[in-house]
């Protein structure tokens, strides 16, 4: 499927029909928000939800989460957005990692981490009854949208909210997040969040 086609088609739609739906926006950090934010801020009425209990160590994720409320708190968007903080519940993360701790990045550790992520996301979207829910992975060269869509399609089913389908690297959006993050002066991390990526990282080196 081409996600950006179809995400095309939808925004004009909803521009035709001038309706601004409610939409839950898992965000994985501050630099990979600024282009979906700039994006979809003409479109919807924008939730960030920042849930991302991977992120080790717990100074790296306050670090995070203080540039994530930076930059909506400075970024101008035409439907200004709303910001809500999961837990840091390190234990859910330890959980679904376990057992798959040597994998590469990419794996099926990685793609656990995502569900939990989206599922928490899929969780209060249906609860704040938004009209869609996504995530700001697929901006990521690093990320596969494909299973991501898969997932989060699979969730939208489950709770019964809809899931908007992206690959926001497209039409240059990671481009366009490296240069709103040096604009906005963020922090942009050199690894993914967790102890394992961390490790790789440094390994790499």
């Amino acid at each position: 499927m081409n996600y950006q086609k179809e995400l095309d088609k939808l925004l004009d739609r909803l521009k035709k029909e001038e309706r601004v739906p409610k939409l839950l926006l898992h965000s994985c950090c501050a630099p990979c928000s600024s282009y979906v934010l700039e994006y979809l801020g003409e479109y919807f009425e924008i939730t960030v939800f920042y849930y991302n209990p991977n992120i080790f160590p717990e100074s790296e994720y306050t670090k995070r989460i203080l540039e994530q409320q930076m930059l909506i708190g400075e970024m101008k968007i035409r439907h200004p957005a709303a910001f809500v903080a999961g837990n840091y519940d390190r234990e859910a993360f330890c959980k679904i990692a376990e057992g798959l701790e040597h994998l590469k990045e990419g794996g099926e550790r990685c793609l656990k981490c995502y569900e939990l992520r989206l599922r928490e996301a899929a969780i209060l979207a249906k609860e704040g009854e938004f009209d869609y829910f996504t995530t700001t992975l697929s901006i990521s060269p690093l990320k596969n949208a494909d299973r991501l869509n898969e997932i989060g399609t699979r969730l939208a089913k489950e709770y019964g909210v809809a899931y908007l389908q992206s690959d926001f690297k497209k039409k240059n959006g990671y481009k366009r997040s490296i240069e709103l993050s040096k604009e906005f002066g963020l922090y942009r991390q050199d690894y993914c969040g967790c102890e394992y990526s961390l490790t790789a990282q440094t390994v790499r080196k």
